[in-house]
């Protein structure tokens, strides 16, 4: 987990949600919500979500290919790059 320091209580939440907002505007360190004194949900930025979806996409892309790598169904460089020079051809 991240920073101690912006834990906060869900009914600090509820009365303070513009501040939250503005704070995540300022330093992007997400907010930890308790609950009943337990962590109940992770406020971030939109830009911090967007981010870390990206790159979970890519991860997904990456162990995709690695598992087409170990059961032989990649290009080898050589394809690969006879593939581009026959699709840079059509298009011209």
């Amino acid at each position: 987990m991240q920073s101690v320091a912006n834990i906060r209580s869900i009914s600090y939440l509820k009365s303070h949600a513009a501040k939250i907002s503005e704070d995540l505007a300022l330093n992007e360190s997400p907010f930890i919500i308790t609950q009943n004194g337990e962590a109940s949900m992770v406020i971030e930025s939109v830009r911090q979500y967007q981010e870390k979806e990206d790159l979970i996409a890519a991860l997904k892309i990456i162990a995709l290919g690695e598992k087409d790598r170990l059961q032989n169904k990649g290009l080898t460089v050589d394809e690969s790059r006879e593939q581009l020079r026959a699709a840079r051809q059509r298009r011209k």
